[in-house]
């Protein structure tokens, strides 16, 4: 399939809802391409210099516009490809192209992992004291929460081309559970490093039995 393409350093994810503000002339021309023609439209991550893989996104809604034809969108993530042509800049258009292959895509997660990521989303946050309210293994989705959980960009990108929901799950689950371990040795830090200038009571120590 041919997408009209608008490249960003970002990764985003199928299901995902996306806020883009819109102020280049080729995207102007793109996005009221997109919505008079109803199509929808990629954005490959612009990672190292390269672009191979992305995201095919849905134009949901125009929030606003403004007199310099400027404009706030709304988008949602619908399936993620890979690129097999590019085209710096489509047939009379001033934005780009690309032939795409979109990547399958195999739901065989277990109710067991998803409360083990679950849980261990919900001690991160608790470390970092902030609260995280309503969410069950039912309504749980991870993409609603891929950007907050200290992924970084080459780790959400190496996340979007996986095609297991497992595979994903059980890379998201080994990030998480490095990462509070991380958090925990800092709050210790933390702890130890305000116990410094404080008076301390130690108990006393008995000597009665003690040899060299």
């Amino acid at each position: 399939m041919l997408l009209p393409m608008f490249p960003l350093p970002s990764v985003f994810f199928p299901g995902e809802t996306v806020a883009l503000h819109i102020f280049e002339e080729r995207y102007k021309q793109l996005i009221q391409d997109v919505k008079e023609k109803a199509m929808n439209f990629g954005v490959p991550a612009y990672i190292d210099g390269e672009i191979a893989y992305g995201t095919e996104l849905e134009l949901k809604e125009i929030i606003k516009t403004y007199d310099t034809r400027e404009m706030d969108i709304i988008c949602i993530g619908r399936r993620a490809f890979k690129i097999n042509n590019f085209h710096k800049v489509m047939d009379g258009k001033l934005y780009a192209a690309g032939m795409v292959e979109f990547l399958p895509y195999y739901d065989d997660s277990v109710t067991t992992l998803k409360e083990n990521v679950l849980g261990l989303i919900i001690e991160l946050y608790g470390l970092m004291d902030v609260s995280i309210l309503g969410l069950t293994v039912e309504n749980f989705d991870i993409y609603q929460l891929v950007h907050k959980i200290g992924l970084s960009l080459a780790q959400e990108y190496k996340l979007l081309k996986m095609n297991y929901e497992s595979e994903r799950l059980l890379f998201i689950k080994a990030h998480l559970t490095n990462t509070i371990q991380v958090l925990k040795q800092v709050n210790q830090s933390k702890e130890m490093i305000g116990m410094n200038g404080h008076f301390k009571n130690f108990d006393p120590i008995d000597f009665k039995d003690f040899k060299i």
